[in-house]
């Protein structure tokens, strides 16, 4: 950020996409450095302030958990998150945890409107019960669910929680040698989510015949 010109102390809100350490270990640390206040999806607020330990999957692994963070503001689907001329829109898409957030926003460039998505996850992790999982029942309506949502979401730049997820190196190539619309990508994003909701299916299929 600071490379970017841009100065950490100034950071005002927090955000994140879902509660696992790789994404939210940090935050209290966040905070501490910058008085920023924090939003997170009302679903995941539990695990958020319990260090991990709330965590359906990963709840009792304290190799996953991580320091207690208060939450300052609780989202709800479909909640605008504004700063300045910023906003920030959360979409529920559940599963990968109860609260998985995907974030959109619209750019205005060049004359047009571009329609951004930030997705949250819907992979389903090695481990997960997708069937009879007593810990979080309805985990499979869940990620059906965001899917829909995800397949109802406009999206002309992709982008995502993990840079995998979008082709982020390579884009990022491309942008360098003057591509300029490196990250347009309505087309990736739409086979991106067919193919995550392929597998979450498999995977279903999979467990409700009783294979391992």
């Amino acid at each position: 950020m600071e490379q970017l010109g841009f100065r950490f102390s100034d950071i005002k809100i927090l955000l994140i996409n879902h509660a696992h350490y790789d994404h939210c270990a940090g935050s209290a640390g966040v905070k501490q450095l910058t008085g920023a206040k924090y939003f997170v999806m009302d679903a995941d607020v539990p695990v958020v302030e319990s260090g991990g330990k709330l965590d359906f999957q990963y709840g009792a692994d304290k190799e996953m958990q991580f320091p207690p963070t208060k939450v300052d503001s609780v989202l709800h689907d479909g909640q605008a998150v504004r700063l300045g001329g910023a906003v920030l829109v959360a979409h529920l898409t559940p599963g990968h945890t109860r609260g998985t957030t995907t974030w959109t926003m619209d750019e205005a460039e060049g004359g047009r409107t571009l329609h951004v998505v930030i997705v949250g996850s819907p992979n389903v992790n090695p481990g997960y019960k997708l069937v009879g999982n007593k810990a979080y029942p309805q985990i499979a309506e869940d990620y059906r669910h965001g899917f829909q949502v995800l397949k109802n979401l406009p999206c002309d730049i992709f982008l995502g929680a993990h840079g995998g997820y979008f082709g982020l190196k390579e884009k990022y190539e491309q942008w360098k040698r003057g591509n300029r619309d490196a990250f347009i990508d309505s087309g990736g994003y739409r086979n991106y989510i067919a193919g995550r909701e392929q597998a979450f299916e498999e995977e279903f299929k999979r467990q409700s015949e009783g294979k391992r």
